[in-house]
């Protein structure tokens, strides 16, 4: 079985360039991938995070959002981060209907973030972590992911980004004040 992960590559509107290459390829000019992340929240407003793996290659140790990753060949977003998030950490949720709640253009793609209020959250003791991934996971209020980034202990996101997550969180209309 090949275990290497292919990705789809599109164009700047998002249109299916119809080219594949093995993750991690260069891409040439005009070439974008697309990852998905996801942000799980409690009703008190917390956010699940996880702790990356030391063996990462990129912010080792660092907490993180929920799950996110790239999206494979043949997958669209909600099917992307279902897989992220069963693979990462041992949950199941369905995110056909839902789209994203914002989409963060980057150099080389499209980073599309899901945020989800669950009724029902689990306990951490009750997560599966993938091994090669995820070292741990937690529930935190805005205040303390805050506090984790300003102690670098955080993945460097842009404090206002994170601030936005959590404001944008439970509020069907995200970019307006309830």
């Amino acid at each position: 079985m090949d275990e290497r992960e292919y990705i789809d590559l599109y164009d700047e509107e998002r249109r299916p360039l119809g080219k594949t290459v093995l993750r991690g390829t260069e891409l040439e000019a005009g070439e974008y991938l697309k990852v998905v992340h996801v942000c799980l929240f409690d009703p008190q407003g917390r956010m699940l995070i996880q702790q990356r793996q030391s063996c990462k290659r990129e912010y080792p140790d660092l907490w993180d959002l929920t799950a996110g990753g790239g999206v494979q060949t043949g997958e669209d977003g909600p099917t992307a981060i279902r897989r992220e998030l069963r693979e990462e950490l041992g949950l199941d949720l369905d995110f056909t209907t839902l789209r994203p709640y914002l989409t963060v253009n980057f150099d080389d793609g499209f980073d599309d973030i899901y945020l989800l209020t669950l009724e029902n959250p689990p306990e951490v003791s009750s997560l599966r972590f993938q091994p090669t991934e995820v070292r741990d996971a937690r529930w935190v209020d805005r205040e303390t992911a805050e506090a984790m980034l300003e102690e670098g202990t955080f993945a460097p996101f842009y404090r206002e980004f994170l601030g936005l997550l959590f404001a944008m969180a439970g509020n069907p209309m995200g970019f307006l004040r309830p």
